[in-house]
């Protein structure tokens, strides 16, 4: 069932802001300082959906808050335009063309690297604010005389000119950005968001193309700083060069930390803390410049006992104090699948072009590592339907030749053939649109969600191709997901499981989920690397009983050290040597056959 509130925190942030400007004041906060919140609040939304929701550490957000700013300031004060929504537009959209545009180039690199390239683009575009476009932006003076926010409705014009009138205008805005992002957390653009967040790997290896997410992402956390930008200038009455700073991208990040990444409502609440107290201490402790050395130990404090912000401590207390609240996901529950629609999706697999002859060969495939050379030469097929085993000794080259087969590594020479079609060049993400997955030795799943989640973001890959920029669409509205996933779980037998954690799971069930996300691309042909690997005895026995079941008219390749379980499941055997193909045959051709009895009596070395 759903949840009994599906809009639970849109009424609340209503209320919320309906009280703010009566209850503030009663505790020490200025209008200003409450309408600076809520500018600082909208900034963060759209870095929290950058950072929380994707991992994407930005420090270069103060180069899109102030060239929003600064495109809605000089249209109202160098034009003759007069329409403040119209300028707030386009600042709006000039931050985020500037977004595309650095994204291009910041996101061709991940980690700590993607962050030092925004804290260099930041300082560029600080650096064009003072000096080249300083006729354009004033310079270290910024540009004075920005109106105030005025709305024309034909027949009046609502100026928004006092304190109470300004949050009101504010306010506005803040909800409408927030109800947006929201809507894109709980899209399908936002759960393949959180995959990237978690293991941007598996999620390329499902299908999906991150390096767009991750772009559109870039492009709307922008916007979001652009717009609040335009919104600054109008409440200062000039917009200021220091938006352009290098601190100012450190606030947005110190104020999402305190109040909590990945809320969405966590920066709005550290803007609180963190405006309030720089208030507090300058003007009514007059600390001076010590003031930031206070604020910095509170900082500090907040984070390392706060591990989850303000925002993540709100949400543990409503837990603690209502328990059953804890138990509706956060995710809203799907009808259950019928079990037609679960039927036809274990029978689902992806249409070919020929269902007769090898659906996978390749051909003197070689990989070479600069002096080390992984797999030499080999030559390999496999038939449609066919359940194709692969042994070797450690150090035969058998993970090294499965990355190559699902494009996972490019070969050093030779070709590949997926049905008919050359996949030699193709990276993992085409791969596995075409029908080509594997699973891990080691679990390469989503920690942090949710099982159904997790199935959840595989089957995207499936209904909705590499990419689509649905950011408002439900995400159960999405055809034949929620059937998907209920036919997946069954098939590994985790129907019962799919609304826990997968941090919760036993190991066993882990492994099972690392075949279901697999199997929930439809691929049609799959790859196991190893899944049995550090199981039990009794963990084995259920998991080969699965296998034999899943294998019903697929087309299976397995790796595997248990070569008795093997032996029970394939048809054909595939034996590497030092990166050779040394020997094929039935499993009792090669349970005799002398040359793998000495490879394996022989085989000490390392895996490649």
């Amino acid at each position: 069932m759903r949840r009994p509130f599906p809009y639970r925190a849109e009424v609340l942030t209503i209320l919320a802001l309906i009280a703010a400007p009566f209850v503030l004041p009663h505790l020490g906060f200025t209008p200003t300082t409450i309408n600076r919140i809520l500018i600082w609040g909208m900034v963060g939304i759209g870095f929290d959906l950058l950072f929380g929701y994707t991992g994407l550490l930005s420090f270069g957000q103060s180069a899109f808050f102030g060239s929003g700013g600064m495109f809605a300031a000089y249209l109202l004060t160098q034009t003759s335009m007069q329409n403040t929504l119209f300028a707030l537009l386009i600042g709006t959209i000039a931050a985020g063309v500037l977004g595309y545009l650095v994204g291009l180039v910041a996101l061709r690199r991940t980690g700590i690297y993607f962050a030092m390239i925004t804290v260099a683009i930041a300082e560029v575009f600080f650096y064009l604010e003072f000096n080249p476009l300083s006729d354009f932006t004033g310079g270290e003076n910024g540009l004075a005389g920005v109106p105030t926010p005025s709305v024309s409705l034909g027949f009046t014009t609502l100026e928004f000119d006092s304190n109470l009138s300004m949050y009101v205008f504010f306010a506005f805005w803040y909800f409408v950005a927030l109800a947006l992002a929201l809507r894109i957390v709980r899209s399908p653009f936002g759960l393949v968001l959180r995959a990237i967040r978690e293991n941007p790997l598996r999620a390329e290896a499902l299908g999906h193309d991150i390096r767009k997410y991750k772009l559109a992402v870039f492009v709307v956390a922008a916007m979001y700083a652009g717009f609040a930008g335009g919104l600054l200038g109008m409440m200062q009455g000039f917009m200021p060069p220091d938006a352009f700073m290098f601190a100012t991208s450190g606030e947005i990040v110190m104020q999402t930390a305190i109040g909590g990444a990945g809320t969405l409502f966590g920066p709005l609440l550290g803007a609180a803390v963190w405006l309030y107290l720089s208030d507090f201490f300058q003007v009514t402790l007059k600390l001076g410049a010590a003031w930031r050395l206070i604020l910095g130990v509170v900082f500090v404090l907040l984070v390392v006992f706060l591990r989850r912000g303000l925002a993540g401590a709100i949400i543990d207390l409503w837990h603690l104090v209502w328990p059953k609240s804890a138990k509706v996901a956060a995710t809203p529950q799907p009808t259950q699948a019928s079990s037609a629609d679960t039927a036809d999706m274990q029978a689902a697999r992806k249409d070919t072009r020929t269902h007769e002859g090898p659906i996978l060969q390749a051909t003197g495939l070689t990989k070479r590592y600069g002096g080390l050379l992984a797999n030499s030469d080999i030559n390999f097929s496999v038939d449609h339907g066919e359940i194709r085993g692969i042994i070797g000794p450690n150090g035969a080259g058998k993970s090294t030749f499965f990355k190559m087969l699902t494009c996972e590594v490019q070969p050093t020479s030779g070709k590949i053939v997926f049905d008919g079609r050359d996949i030699t060049g193709m990276g993992v993400i085409d791969a596995c649109q075409l029908g080509l997955t594997k699973s891990y030795q080691i679990n390469q799943l989503f920690e942090k969600l949710t099982v159904r989640q997790n199935l959840e973001i595989a089957a995207l890959g499936e209904l909705r191709g590499k990419f689509k920029l649905d950011l408002f669409k439900d995400l159960h509205k999405v055809p034949k997901l929620d059937a998907h996933v209920a036919g997946t779980a069954a098939l590994v037998h985790l129907t019962e499981r799919l609304d826990t954690h997968v941090s919760e799971l036993a190991y066993g069930e882990k492994r099972r989920l690392e075949i279901g996300l697999a199997l929930a691309t439809t691929p049609s042909l799959l790859l196991l690397d190893e899944p049995l690997a550090g199981m039990s005895a009794e963990e084995r026995v259920e998991t080969v009983a699965l296998l034999r079941s899943i294998a019903q008219g697929r087309t299976l390749v397995i790796i595997d050290h248990d070569m008795d379980s093997l032996f029970e499941l394939v048809s054909k055997v595939t034996v590497l040597q030092e990166g050779r193909l040394l020997v094929e045959g039935t499993p009792d051709e090669i349970k005799s056959n002398p040359q793998v009895q000495e490879a394996y009596l022989g085989g000490v070395m390392e895996e490649v």
